[in-house]
């Protein structure tokens, strides 16, 4: 189940093919979930892959460009992309725990499976959320062989969503969260680029809940809450990437990934102390640049790049806030409840209770 399965259409762009990053073409995703037990403790955990090009990104980096909302999260290879603009791995996300694991695993991977072994090192990005409540964190489930799993499914086309991959045991504004995507396409004449989105949904208290501007949560608490009776609803984190084939330079990269705030804000979140709120943008729309091979003396000096004119990237700016806003509803809906080790019931948030929701607070369908 997904917002336009519903009838709900956040904002006024229009999607791509599949409403998902994987419309940016090149852009490929893949997941991989566990979801069993392990010494009477239930592991409900995994990895997600972004492949921002259909080849290996050394050999094809992006410019890229990223910013941290709220830093109470971790992420691995962040400081480079500040300093080079430059994204040259794949990108993952996991749980809080994992995060060195994964990192090893895709630098293991890239030694193993790349032809030129000379360069002198690898800085994956690797993305969190915390799944404490619904996984046993502390255990550290997560493995090697895990994220081998997540880079062979990599693929495009349609995203998986919900309780998959690193979002397998997310919990979003009290609801079951995870992994959601969309994506928006700006008009032909405004660039007629693509601006995907992908999230790894883990924030949020229910009663700031909002869709399409409507304060929904309030018309829900009376659905059980995992944080009822101990913890404080909104102590997780929410990771966003965006991708898009608009030619974007580092510093406009950065300034995309500033918008996945703004979905953030629509949808009631973004004011919690204890969340990591980090984002990640990159841009396909420029190639041919220069392989992160640092260990050549053959590279050009030099190289040919576009850029969208600023006249002209609030489109862009839109479509991202609006690709986010519907990608977090679509990773709450396409989540199932589920129930922690302790007992406490984390519901999913079914779209005949949102769409009652709606109509309580004075929403119609847009015609």
């Amino acid at each position: 189940m997904r917002a336009r399965d519903l009838g709900i259409t956040l904002g006024l762009g229009q999607p791509g093919p599949h409403n998902a990053i994987t419309d940016v073409p090149g852009v490929r995703v893949g997941h991989a979930t566990l979801n069993t037990s392990h010494g009477g403790k239930p592991v409900r955990t995994g990895v997600s892959v972004i492949e921002p090009r259909d080849g290996p990104a050394r050999y094809q980096p992006c410019f890229a460009g990223c910013h941290v909302l709220n830093g109470n999260g971790d992420a691995t290879g962040l400081e480079w992309i500040r300093e080079a603009g430059l994204l040259t791995t794949p990108i993952a996300t996991t749980n809080t725990h994992s995060v060195g694991v994964v990192r090893d695993a895709l630098i293991a991977h890239e030694h193993a499976t790349l032809a030129d072994t000379s360069t002198y090192w690898c800085m994956p990005v690797v993305m969190e959320t915390y799944d404490g409540v619904l996984n046993d964190i502390w255990g550290q489930h997560v493995d090697a062989d895990l994220v081998q799993q997540a880079l062979a499914a990599a693929s495009s086309g349609p995203v998986a969503e919900g309780a998959v991959g690193g979002g397998t045991g997310m919990i979003c504004h009290e609801f079951k969260g995870g992994i959601g995507s969309a994506s928006r396409v700006v008009p032909a004449e405004q660039g007629g680029w693509t601006v995907g989105a992908f999230v790894q949904a883990n924030h949020g208290q229910r009663r700031e809940l909002r869709v399409d501007g409507y304060p929904v949560g309030r018309v829900l608490l009376d659905l059980p809450s995992p944080f009822a009776q101990q913890d404080t609803a909104g102590m997780g984190s929410i990771v966003v990437v965006l991708a898009t084939d608009a030619p974007l330079l580092p510093h406009q990269c950065q300034r995309l990934a500033q918008r996945a705030a703004l979905g953030i804000a629509r949808t009631g979140g973004g004011t919690d102390d204890s969340s990591g709120d980090v984002f990640l943008a990159f841009s396909t729309g420029n190639t041919g640049l220069a392989p992160a091979d640092y260990n050549r003396r053959d590279l050009p000096t030099t190289a040919q790049v576009a850029m969208v004119n600023n006249d002209h990237i609030s489109p862009l700016f839109a479509a991202a806030a609006e690709a986010v806003e519907e990608a977090i509803v679509n990773a709450m809906l396409a989540s199932r409840g589920m129930v922690a080790g302790d007992g406490r019931q984390v519901p999913g948030l079914a779209g005949a209770a949102l769409l009652a929701a709606l109509r309580e607070v004075g929403w119609k369908a847009r015609v």
